[in-house]
């Protein structure tokens, strides 16, 4: 009985991560659609996004804990590695990340941020002062492999995704590091799907100043509307807490894996639905960044590995 038991939960903790992966890959299509199609703009359409997911997600907090949703402002220490988690981390994710889809496809976005983890184990290297295992060294060599195969087609003179998206794509990366590595003492303390609230509310609070998305005088036609529904309600609502639930059923490595439905489902959309092309020099590319992670996580518990802000 205890054998069937483990055996139900890994496979609901398998079906949640998915899931939740697979709901990040439909919200960058949907995304990307909204770029190619609906003539939106991601400086718009980040603000919008962020704004309205930190409010659902602090209402759905506040009638829970009540009051304690103000307890993350309490304290100075708090205060601002709740900022560097929000600000710096979350909602710039946020908007390199659209940023890249927009630039390019979704499945490029996506496997780009997928680099967090290897520059989150070199960190780690740096920090512990010490050289990288024999296993290491392979899943960052497998990880520059697979975006050098996707960015390139194995041409040396030809970049098949423009740079900027390449460089807002690694970016990206390098924010989901930061509010991986940053902010571990504060979500030792509070509810991730609190700070999740937070750090989307400032972001889109922040976002609306800079871009000013109001001044674009761009009104969304129904579909337009459904679509940003769609990426509020799925890419941030949704996919969290199926991934916080995974995670809780069968462990960080697991469904950091099972995660990399993300890629694999925008890139399918994207050639069924959005015409994207996708050569064997792709497949190749997906390849070694899916053995990267396998390679890393199979190993290593990255730290904090649930605070994923697609």
């Amino acid at each position: 009985m205890i054998r069937v038991s483990l055996r139900r939960v890994d496979a609901a903790g398998a079906f949640f991560s998915l899931l939740a992966g697979i709901c990040w890959g439909c919200s960058g299509s949907v995304g990307q659609y909204l770029f190619d199609h609906e003539g939106m703009d991601s400086r718009w359409l980040v603000p919008i996004r962020l704004g309205a997911a930190g409010i659902i997600l602090l209402v759905y907090c506040a009638v829970r804990e009540g009051h304690k949703i103000f307890h993350p402002w309490k304290t100075k220490q708090d205060r601002r590695d709740l900022l560097i988690y929000g600000l710096l981390g979350v909602s710039v994710c946020q908007y390199l990340y659209f940023l890249t889809i927009q630039l390019s496809t979704a499945s490029a976005a996506t496997i780009l941020q997928d680099l967090s983890p290897m520059m989150i184990l070199i960190i780690s290297c740096l920090q512990q002062k010490r050289l990288p295992q024999l296993r290491e060294i392979a899943a960052v060599v497998l990880a520059f492999t697979g975006v050098l195969l996707i960015v390139t087609h194995g041409s040396l003179t030809h970049l098949n995704i423009p740079l900027n998206a390449v460089i807002a794509g690694v970016l990206s990366g390098v924010c989901v590091t930061i509010y991986n590595i940053v902010p571990a003492r504060l979500l030792l303390k509070f509810p991730v799907i609190l700070l999740q609230g937070w750090a989307f509310l400032m972001g889109g609070a922040a976002m609306c100043v800079i871009f000013r998305p109001w001044t674009f005088h761009y009104i969304p036609s129904q579909t337009g509307m459904l679509g940003i529904l769609f990426v509020i309600a799925v890419g941030n609502v949704m996919a969290f807490p199926f991934y916080i639930l995974g995670v809780k059923m069968i462990g960080p490595e697991k469904a950091c894996l099972y995660g990399f439905s993300e890629p694999v489902s925008a890139a399918v959309i994207g050639v069924l639905v959005l015409g994207n092309p996708f050569t064997l020099w792709d497949l190749a590319g997906f390849i070694c960044v899916f053995l990267m992670l396998a390679m890393i996580s199979l190993k290593h518990r990255p730290a904090n590995p649930a605070k994923r802000s697609r």
